[in-house]
């Protein structure tokens, strides 16, 4: 069973699996903390709702301001990156909270669910939207 699927089994324990991938974060090695990041990120996108209302629900989601990898030069460049990326994800996880709904998994177009919404909830949402957004864009992703 993959991961995405066990996020939809009644059976699973999704606090337990989130609280696995906090503990990998909390490795000193960058590519362990990516890697978990990038699953956690996966499972915020496409898996059970369930999974991002847990992590919404915490009080602290990734604590890696200060997350430096002094192994090799790689591990220092990397320290940004991973900074970034979770800020970005945490910024997902606060709007989620905020706003009682993925603004990646909302219904899109004409009668989507930010054109159909009350002017309140869209004056509120549009400031976490923009956040969110920021720190998107902070993380610079590229290929290189």
């Amino acid at each position: 069973m993959d991961l995405i699927q066990a996020t939809q089994d009644s059976n699973v324990n999704v606090p337990q699996m989130a609280d696995t991938l906090m503990e990998r974060v909390g490795n000193a090695s960058w590519v362990v903390v990516f890697k978990a990041l990038i699953t956690t990120h996966h499972l915020m996108v496409h898996g059970n709702e369930r999974f991002l209302q847990f992590l919404a629900s915490r009080n602290t989601l990734f604590n890696l301001s200060n997350f430096l990898d002094k192994t090799g030069s790689h591990g220092y460049d990397m320290s940004t990156f991973i900074r970034r990326y979770s800020r970005y994800l945490n910024e997902k996880a606060f709007a989620y909270r905020q706003m009682s709904f993925d603004f990646g998994r909302v219904k899109k177009g004409a009668d989507g669910a930010m054109r159909t919404m009350s002017v309140e909830k869209l004056l509120k949402g549009m400031p976490i939207l923009q956040s969110q957004i920021d720190s998107l864009l902070d993380f610079e992703v590229s290929d290189t």
